[in-house]
């Protein structure tokens, strides 16, 4: 046996993505922050269907990335910038201005977004075994 395309893929040496890959990664972020933003605006709105709404369109953006790239850093990227741009407008700014209020809404908000990011990235597309 040569050892080569065996073992862990824990032990196997990291690449750099190709550049298209690069690519998609990035934009996966920039809308994992979209995401964020409309989902901290529509949460609020309509209890409970804008919550529903804003988390379900977060887990959706997370899986289809992680189908898209093939493996769970589709959906990694995207959770990055929607927590960077949910916890950016959890704070105040100098006028007083605010986008979360300080209820049970926006605390749901927040840790379900959270809690879904973790979920989608843990068990959503993984790379499977290949099987003869």
């Amino acid at each position: 046996m040569s050892g080569q395309g065996h073992g862990s893929p824990l032990a196997q040496p990291l690449r750099a993505p190709s550049p298209g890959r690069a690519a998609a990664y990035a934009g996966l972020l920039v809308l994992g922050a979209v995401v964020g933003t409309a989902g901290s605006l529509v949460q609020a709105g309509w209890f409970p269907g804008g919550l529903l709404l804003a988390l379900a369109g977060e887990a959706g953006l997370l899986l289809g990335g992680a189908r898209a790239t093939g493996g769970r850093a589709g959906a990694v990227a995207p959770a990055v910038g929607w927590i960077v741009a949910v916890v950016l407008l959890t704070t105040n700014r100098p006028e007083g201005d605010f986008v979360f209020a300080a209820g049970g809404t926006s605390y749901l908000f927040l840790l379900g977004g959270m809690a879904v990011a973790v979920i989608c990235a843990t068990f959503g597309f993984g790379r499977q075994p290949s099987g003869r």
